[in-house]
């Protein structure tokens, strides 16, 4: 029986829901885990899912109700024991994991906590004072480790500590019986209850007197001490948001309860909070006494069996706008508008205090009230009143602004009969560029409309004309520079620095160059050319010049002066010395004696120069194979403005990327140069012998044993050469041609680049010579057109009458 007992304290222990029974902190020591069952402990699990208390909770809920933390960790190593805490893990929904989201201080907010608020919920959260329950990070907890406050009353429920040291040392830990006893051994029952610890000392020093004669004496002393305190039951009516019964220390206070129970609701006073003990209301709690002031003087300490009651709101107003706390306020009878704002920290920096708007309701429609600053202090107040504070206006009553050409341009303040020359003055007065020929106010007429003025600054500056400024007047003064295009000069050819440079008065063409970095090594100090734009002339009929155009020469130390000036938008070009040449660079690779790099001596360099200074063939060299690679073009853009005209020469652009592929193919075969080396060594300078041009590549290689087929023949492979056999039998070692194949368009290409097609003689295909290395070519035909019933009709009509004519001329002869 004792077992079960237990059992069920822990299950209520367990529980989360508010109303339920809680044991007191003096049944909870009592439980004894080793004294369970397996079976016990599989309900207490059991209980515990059902009240969704997870295991890792239980430490902090125990220690709320007086559990010994030995007990619940020797119950933790139970449940872990028989394999139940896997069953205590809550998994979160799918959907609710989807929506936990973590915040940068690493705590996390579940879904449960970003729901959409309820329009109720949205209303009081606008309520002053309800940010005291919404904030999680704000409680009301009582602290438990501070000394036992002196007005405290012990009663049936509290430890009482009991110190006696001197020459006699003892030490009793009584617990306040319900009758209002302790029982000290060796002396007998003591009656406490309802006394303070002060006057508690006093009563039980004079009881252990009698048995401790060293007390009277002074030799012995008594201290009396709380240890574990009692719980209390306290009910919550009203206007709250969770309104039952709640088990708390004997230390809460009105505030506690108010914050476990969730604070005041929609319609609930947080100003008239009553405590009601024995029957009878003892004190009514303002929580605005504790916003405003922090004054806590009648948040009293909590009894067993108080009622805590939290009236309906008798009046509340709004007050929104710029004022530093917008809320809903709850007032009291008396007060007045200048108090409300006065909870709502005053004003704020930009508020237009000389008139409040208010929306009040009557009893059958709304009106607007105005309020005056001087209303404000004794305005009363009407449950529903809405007030708006705005905002000053967004304009300034005595601004005028310049800018342009002054030395300090901005906003300035405008004084009485102030004038433009006074603005200028102001603003230190006028740049040394600025355009005295006209200047412009811009300025808002009476409708807000904007219009301008333009004036001669000259007239103004000198006090011939006086122009007064108006509020909001803005003086643009220009510069001179800024109302021409930026003037710069160019520098184009063979200096280091070339590109576009800011033109000064004075500037010879020599210091341009300076300008540009010098001149580079390639550069010609002769003819040096400069453009000039014609500017400032007279359109004449038949003269069609646009530019000037000037050549001089120069130094190279640039120390001497041209004597030439520039003018804005001159361009100068340094040309290229005709004598200066950079080196150029050849290759040869294959089977020389000596392959590399080569620098072409001279212009007129040819193939067998090269081939000289290579020291000549090896022996293994196959000459009928060289071939010589060269630079069609100079740069990427060149091969792609070739590409654009193929493409509009054969009308192929967007035909697909097989189309595309073959162009670039056919660009590819553009760098590769065939040649006859065998000539050229028989006959250096010939027609064959070619000039070398830089980035030439020739390579010659080893004698090829080989020939190699692509195209229309049924395998496609690379065959052994054999000199005896010609085009055909080479085809017929691959299989034959296929029945796609185009014989007569069929061609081969040799090691050296060169090309060479199908004849045709009388009806015969004469096929081209096979050489070690060649690659032989069997295009495919193009696809059959049939004919139409169009062109069917026509070609037989057409055989019908020329065997008609032929027919109808045999006759006339016979």
């Amino acid at each position: 029986m004792k077992k079960i007992l237990l059992v069920h304290i822990f299950l209520c222990f367990c529980s989360f829901v508010a109303v339920a029974q809680v044991p007191s902190p003096a049944q909870a020591q009592q439980m004894k885990v080793e004294n369970l069952t397996d079976e016990q402990v599989r309900q207490i699990v059991e209980e515990m899912k059902k009240n969704k208390v997870q295991l890792d909770q239980m430490d902090q809920f125990a220690a709320a109700k007086g559990i010994p933390s030995g007990e619940v960790i020797k119950l933790k190593d139970r449940i872990k024991s028989l394999n139940l805490d896997k069953e205590l893990v809550q998994t979160a929904p799918t959907s609710q994991v989807a929506a936990d989201r973590s915040l940068n201080d690493g705590t996390t907010v579940s879904a449960r906590d970003i729901q959409p608020m309820t329009e109720a919920e949205r209303l009081r959260s606008r309520i002053y004072g309800a940010e005291l329950f919404n904030n999680k990070n704000l409680t009301f907890e009582p602290n438990l480790r501070v000394p036992t406050p002196p007005n405290y009353k012990l009663a049936a429920g509290d430890e009482v500590v009991i110190d006696v040291y001197g020459y006699s040392e003892v030490q009793h830990a009584l617990k306040v019986t319900p009758e209002g006893y302790i029982r000290i051994p060796n002396l007998g029952p003591v009656y406490i209850s309802g006394l303070t610890m002060e006057e508690a000392r006093n009563r039980i020093s004079k009881q252990l007197a009698t048995i401790y004669g060293g007390i009277k004496s002074g030799n012995t002393f008594v201290q009396v001490s709380l240890g574990n305190i009692r719980s209390i039951r306290v009910l919550l009516i009203g206007e709250v948001v969770r309104p039952g019964s709640y088990t708390l220390t004997s230390l809460s206070t009105i505030a506690n309860a108010l914050y476990v129970s969730g604070g005041p609701g929609e319609n609930g006073s947080f100003r008239d909070i009553q405590v009601i003990r024995n029957g009878s209301p003892i004190v009514t709690f303002d929580l605005y006494d504790f916003l405003r002031s922090g004054d806590l003087q009648n948040n009293i300490v909590l009894q067993d069996q108080d009622i805590v009651k939290v009236n309906p709101y008798q009046s509340r107003v709004e007050l929104s706008g710029e004022i530093k706390r917008p809320a809903i306020f709850e007032v009291k009878q008396g007060e007045t508008l200048k108090d409300v704002i006065d909870m709502a920290g005053g004003y704020t920096d930009i508020s237009y205090k000389d008139v409040i708007r208010a929306y009040r309701l009557n009893n059958k429609e709304r009106e607007i009230v105005t309020i005056t600053a001087a209303e404000v202090p004794a305005f009363t107040l009407r449950s529903g009143d809405k007030f708006f504070i705005d905002a000053v206006l967004n304009r300034f009553s005595n601004r005028v602004m310049i800018s342009g050409a002054v030395r300090h341009p901005g906003e300035y303040a405008l004084e009485q009969n102030m004038s433009i020359k006074d603005l200028i003055q102001k603003a230190a007065g006028l740049k040394e560029d600025a355009s005295l020929n006209r200047a412009i106010v811009f300025r808002l007429q009476e409708d807000l409309t904007p219009s301008s003025s333009s004036f001669k600054l000259e007239d103004v500056v000198s006090g011939k004309e006086v122009i007064s400024l108006r509020r909001e007047d803005s003086v643009v003064i220009y510069s001179k520079s800024s109302l021409r295009e930026e003037y710069q000069v160019k520098v184009s050819g063979e200096v280091n620095n070339p590109g576009f440079f800011k033109y000064s008065d004075s500037l010879h063409v020599e210091d341009l160059i300076l300008m540009a970095g010098g001149f580079r090594d390639a550069a010609s100090f002769k003819r040096v050319e400069v453009s000039r734009r014609i500017r400032s002339k007279d359109y004449a009929p038949g003269d069609s010049a646009v530019t000037i155009v000037a050549q001089f020469d120069v130094t190279s130390d640039l120390a001497a002066m041209s004597g030439y000036f520039l003018e804005p938008f001159d361009e100068v070009s340094v040309r290229r010395s005709p004598s200066y040449e950079t080196q150029a660079n050849v290759s040869i690779e294959g089977e020389v004696v000596y392959p590399g790099n080569y620098t072409i001596q001279s212009s007129r360099e040819k193939i067998s120069d090269l081939l000289r200074r290579a020291g000549g063939l090896r022996t293994e060299a196959y000459p009928e194979g060289a071939y010589l690679m060269r630079r069609t073009f100079n740069n990427a853009s060149d091969s792609a403005l070739l590409n654009e005209k193929m493409q509009i020469y054969y009308n192929k652009v967007d035909t697909g990327i097989e189309e595309a592929s073959v162009r670039t193919e056919a660009t590819r075969r553009q760098q590769l140069l065939g040649i006859n080396l065998n000539q050229i060594i028989k006959a250096p300078g010939s027609r064959y012998d070619l000039f070398l041009e830089e980035g030439d590549i020739i390579k010659i290689p080893k004698q090829l044993q080989t020939v190699q087929l692509f195209g229309e023949v049924f395998f496609p492979k690379k065959v052994r050469f054999a000199s005896a056999s010609n085009f055909r039998e080479y085809i017929r070692s691959a299989g034959g041609f296929t029945s796609k194949a185009m014989k007569k368009g069929s061609y081969v290409v040799y090691p050296n680049g060169e090309v060479k097609s199908t004849r045709k003689v009388l009806f015969f295909n004469s096929f081209p010579k096979i050489k070690p290395g060649t690659e032989i070519y069997v295009p495919a035909r193009g696809p059959r057109k049939g004919f139409s019933t169009q062109e069917a009709v026509g070609l037989t009509t057409g055989v019908a009458s020329i065997a008609l004519i032929i027919f109808t001329i045999l006759n006339r002869n016979n």
